[in-house]
């Protein structure tokens, strides 16, 4: 848990910091977290992330049931930055590298890139993934329990 936070800590300092060049970077993580070529093949389940910027963050819903090979969408709506990052503990045995191939431009092991402008929004493919649950977190906001069931049955 220190870890976390200590990492979520980084992460935002490492947002804060970007002087001169910050549109450039934003412009950057926008294409990166919303590739225009592809489509998801399956259906798409949509997830929205809020928040107040400070003390409240919430994916909604918090819990949800896909069938295998669907996407689910999340959705920057506010109070972000805002990621989907998944336990690696806490997702089915064997699942890591279906879940990671389902996640476009990751910004690490099983996490997201930052969504930071209201409407942006990252797509994971559970196309392959075993069934089972997924949890999952906003790295910026775990402290405030920014957290996130997925069912895939």
């Amino acid at each position: 848990m220190r870890l976390t936070a200590f990492g979520a800590l980084l992460a935002l300092g490492a947002l804060a910091c970007g002087g001169e060049k910050k549109a450039d970077q934003t412009q950057t993580q926008t294409s990166a977290a919303q590739p225009a070529a592809t489509q998801p093949a399956g259906p798409v389940v949509e997830v929205k992330m809020t928040g107040n910027g400070s003390t409240q963050a919430t994916f909604v819903p918090t819990a949800i049931t896909i069938a295998p090979g669907t996407t689910v969408r999340f959705v920057n709506v506010s109070g972000g930055p805002h990621n989907i990052a998944f336990y690696g503990d806490s997702i089915p045995a064997g699942a890591a590298a279906a879940l990671n191939a389902g996640m476009a431009n990751r910004q690490d092991n099983l996490s997201g890139p930052f969504l930071t402008t209201p409407n942006e929004n990252y797509d994971v493919s559970f196309a392959g993934a075993p069934t089972g649950v997924y949890k999952g977190y906003c790295l910026p906001h775990v402290a405030l329990g920014m957290k996130v069931t997925i069912t895939v049955k």
